[in-house]
């Protein structure tokens, strides 16, 4: 089995005074000389339990052992906070940093939580290894980092993305058409159900659908898993290693 570290970050320059947990990922197979694949996961402790039961690094143990997938580091960082200062609870900044539709997140992982990664390990440069992931409003944080620096990372998955007006994020479908003459190098895998939310800021399955209809307009390569769900990680979960098998499906195992 992969080995799991936890850390802590605190001193970010994107998100000033913010306080990030984050683990990571090392599968057994990682041999030091050959850069890795890497895959970046938003609301990180979630994906390391899904429901008491599905664990990311079991599934990609599975997989990589299998040649299913390549070998692939596994970041998975919790949204930042801010301490409380006069005994009460800290203060999440989640919804500033996965909502907003700015290259903040992008800038925040890249210039300063992968250089915590590779100080010790080695990733590919090829973009096309890097992914990312996230569910709910971390689902649409997934795709804005990929869309915004696809020079660095081209695979995005996200379940019950919240493509909605929570900070903006409805106008992601009517970007996408219009990249259709330059459509962006990244592959997306997008998860929702019918009776996902339905509330001020939006109806999700809505959302999904016509990301997915925008995406398919512009020769996006992407596939869209559609089912009756809720807002809930199940069906992602449920179907996260043949995710996986279809992210990867073109990379040298």
């Amino acid at each position: 089995m992969g080995e799991v570290k936890t850390f802590v970050f605190n001193k970010s320059r994107v998100f000033e005074g913010t306080t990030h947990n984050w683990s990571l990922y090392v599968p057994k197979q990682y041999d030091p000389p050959k850069p890795a694949c890497v895959m970046v996961f938003f609301d990180g402790s979630g994906y390391a339990k899904i429901d008491g039961a599905i664990r990311v690094p079991i599934v990609f143990d599975n997989l990589i052992a299998k040649k299913e997938m390549p070998v692939t580091l596994g970041v998975f960082i919790n949204p930042g906070s801010f301490k409380a200062t006069d005994g009460g609870k800290d203060r999440s900044n989640r919804s500033l940093e996965y909502d907003t539709v700015s290259d903040a997140n992008a800038r925040f992982v890249i210039d300063e939580i992968m250089p915590q990664v590779t100080k010790d390990h080695q990733v590919t440069d090829d973009p096309a290894g890097w992914a990312v992931a996230g569910m709910s409003s971390g689902g649409i944080a997934a795709f804005t980092v990929a869309w915004d620096r696809p020079d660095r990372f081209r695979k995005v998955v996200s379940w019950i993305g919240s493509f909605t007006n929570i900070r903006g994020g409805y106008v992601y479908p009517a970007l996408i058409r219009k990249s259709k003459k330059e459509p962006k190098p990244i592959r997306v895998f997008l998860q929702d159900g019918s009776n996902d939310l339905d509330n001020e800021h939006g109806n999700w399955p809505l959302s999904n659908q016509d990301m997915a209809l925008a995406l398919k307009f512009a020769g996006y390569d992407y596939q869209f898993d559609f089912g009756t769900g809720t807002h809930s990680p199940k069906h992602g979960a449920a179907v996260f290693p043949d995710t996986m098998r279809w992210l990867w499906r073109d990379w040298a195992k």
